[in-house]
C-alpha cells in the first residue's frame, strides 16, 4: 500500500490537465489512467479521444490534430512534470473514511485527495462494423458518436442519425449546418424526444424520418469508409438500402461510474452530482469531465473542469497543511 496527496482516476482531457495542474502545484499526483481499455465501454487511458480522427475544435491547433496524438501529447506533458503513471484499470474504491482507498487488482493505493475522470462512453448498436478497426478510427471511417466533434467532415453529403430522443434531433439539427441531407432511423413510430425538439427537427426540410427500422449492417468495411447502410423493418422483416457518406449513434451515453456504486451522488441519469463545479458530495473528492457533465461532452470543457478540480484539491490540501486527518467533514 502507498498512500499519496492525491489520485486521479481515469485520463482523457480532464484527467490530463488535473494532472498537469496538481503537479506543477507539487501534490506530487497518482494518475490510474485506465490502461489499454477493455473494448469500446472502457475505452483506456485517453478515453473517447483515442478513436476520434481529426480534431479541429481544440484551441491551439489552426490545422486540427489528430484525437490519439493530441492524448498523448497531454501524456507526455503530465510525465514531464512528474506525474506517477499507473497503467492500469481502477478496479475498487473505498470512500468511507480517509485517506481514500483505490485498488488495482490487488494493489492498494490511499490518498487524502481524489479526482475522478473516469469520462463516459457512447452507447453503440452492436454492430460489428462500429468496433474502430477500420482505417482512420471510427470517426474516419464515417461511424461517429458526436456530431458536433465530426459533422464537419460531411460538408455536402448525405448522412443518418440513429436513436429517437432529444440527443437523435439535437444532432440532426445541427448536422444539417454540414450536410446536404440526414435521415433519423428509429426502431419505432413515436419518439422520446421532447415536443419541442422533436418538431424543430420535423420543420427543417434537410431532415427525413424512416420509423420502424434497425440498422443491420454498415457498408463497406473492405473500402474503410461507410458507403451505405442496410435497414430491416422490424414490422415485416423486409429490408432496404440507403446510401449515406456517414452514420451517426445517438441513443445516449453511459458514465463510467459503476466504481463509484453508493459511495457518491449521482444524478438521475447517472452522472456525478457536482457542485461548486466539480466538489462530489464527499469530502475531498472532485469530479471532472464527461463523467459529470452530460450537456456539452467537449474536450475542451473537460479540460477545463480538469483544471478546476486540481486548482479546488491543491487549495484544500494547502489548508490542511500536513495534519493528520481526523474524521470526515459531512459538509463542504
Amino acid at each position: 500500500m502507498t498512500e499519496h496527496k492525491l489520485i486521479i482516476i481515469g485520463s482523457g482531457p480532464a484527467g490530463y490537465t488535473a494532472a498537469i495542474y496538481a503537479a506543477r502545484a507539487n501534490l506530487q499526483p497518482l494518475m490510474i489512467d485506465g490502461g489499454v481499455g477493455r473494448g469500446q465501454e472502457l475505452l483506456g487511458a485517453g478515453g473517447q479521444l483515442t478513436i476520434t480522427t481529426e480534431v479541429e475544435n481544440y484551441p491551439g491547433f489552426e490545422h486540427g490534430i489528430q484525437g490519439p496524438e493530441l492524448m498523448q501529447i497531454m501524456r507526455r506533458q503530465a510525465v514531464r512534470f512528474g506525474v506517477e503513471m499507473v497503467e492500469d484499470l481502477a478496479t475498487k474504491v473505498d470512500l468511507s473514511s480517509r485517506p481514500y482507498g483505490v485498488w488495482v487488482d490487488e494493489r492498494e493505493f490511499r490518498a487524502k485527495a481524489l479526482i475522478v475522470a473516469t469520462g463516459a462512453s457512447a452507447k453503440w448498436i452492436g454492430l460489428p462494423e462500429e468496433a474502430p478497426v477500420w482505417e482512420g478510427g471510427l470517426g474516419g471511417a464515417g461511424i461517429s458518436a458526436c456530431a458536433t466533434c465530426d459533422g464537419f467532415f460531411f460538408k455536402g453529403k448525405e448522412v443518418a442519425v440513429v436513436g429517437g430522443g432529444d440527443t437523435a434531433m439535437e444532432e440532426a439539427v445541427y448536422l444539417t449546418n454540414h450536410c446536404s441531407r440526414v435521415y433519423i432511423l428509429h426502431r419505432r413510430d413515436q419518439f422520446r424526444a421532447s415536443k419541442i425538439m422533436l418538431e424543430r427537427a420535423q420543420r427543417n426540410p434537410k431532415i427525413e424520418f424512416i420509423t420502424n427500422v434497425a440498422v443491420e449492417r454498415v457498408h463497406d468495411p473492405e473500402a474503410k469508409r461507410v458507403t451505405g447502410l442496410t435497414l430491416r423493418n422490424i414490422i415485416d422483416g423486409t429490408t432496404r438500402e440507403l446510401a449515406v457518406s456517414g452514420m451517426f449513434v445517438a441513443i445516449g451515453h453511459k458514465p463510467n461510474t459503476d466504481l463509484f456504486g453508493d459511495q457518491l451522488e449521482l444524478n438521475d441519469n447517472g452522472y456525478i452530482k457536482t457542485k461548486h463545479n466539480v466538489r462530489t458530495s464527499k469530502y475531498a473528492v472532485f469530479a471532472a469531465g464527461d463523467v459529470q457533465d452530460f450537456e456539452y461532452r467537449q474536450a475542451v470543457t473537460a479540460a477545463g473542469s480538469g483544471c478546476m478540480a486540481a486548482i479546488e484539491a491543491e487549495r484544500l490540501l494547502e489548508a490542511e497543511g500536513d495534519t493528520d486527518i481526523v474524521g470526515t467533514p459531512t459538509e463542504w
